[in-house]
């Protein structure tokens, strides 16, 4: 439950480098793996972000990835730290789940450092094999391939 309001939109370019420097602290904690500021700004249709209302601050950002027509991903989920466990990432991820059940896909994965957030959320955990190599296309740009240590955890929507 959160301890305050949020208000949950479609990110837009004005909210990049604010996203970049978000995701980019994450990454320095450990909690995810960096990503490139020209890359957000190619997926910017994938990401919300929340906002606290009373002053339009960034609270934290996440982003669903359509992979085929029947798997999408969670990705960059990353709320700022002083608002951690307020159900910012809750909300966020809720919100990509039910985006993606309104398109119709039946099956949601993340790779992540934190999965028992997601266990949290009735995601189970995935071999990476299952996943098809579709996924692998953006692995391939990362600097910990083939070494990736990050954990699948998937939802099943049906």
């Amino acid at each position: 439950m959160t301890n305050m309001a949020i208000e949950l939109v479609r990110a837009k370019p004005a909210d990049v480098k604010a996203m970049y420097g978000l995701i980019r602290t994450s990454a320095e904690e450990g909690q995810m793996l960096p990503r490139a500021l020209s890359d957000l700004y190619e997926c910017l249709r994938d990401f919300l972000i929340a906002r606290d209302p009373a002053d339009g601050a960034l609270l934290g950002c996440c982003a669903l990835h359509i992979v085929w027509d029947d798997l999408a991903e969670v990705r960059s989920l990353t709320v700022r730290a002083d608002q951690r466990s307020h159900g910012v990432g809750r909300t966020l991820v809720a919100q990509c789940l039910a985006d993606a059940r309104a398109l119709g896909i039946p099956r949601v994965f993340a790779l992540t450092y934190v999965p028992a957030f997601f266990h949290k959320l009735g995601f189970h955990d995935l071999d990476k094999e299952a996943l098809p190599h579709k996924v692998w296309s953006d692995c391939l740009r990362c600097h910990k391939y083939p070494d990736c240590d990050e954990l699948a955890v998937a939802i099943d929507l049906v």
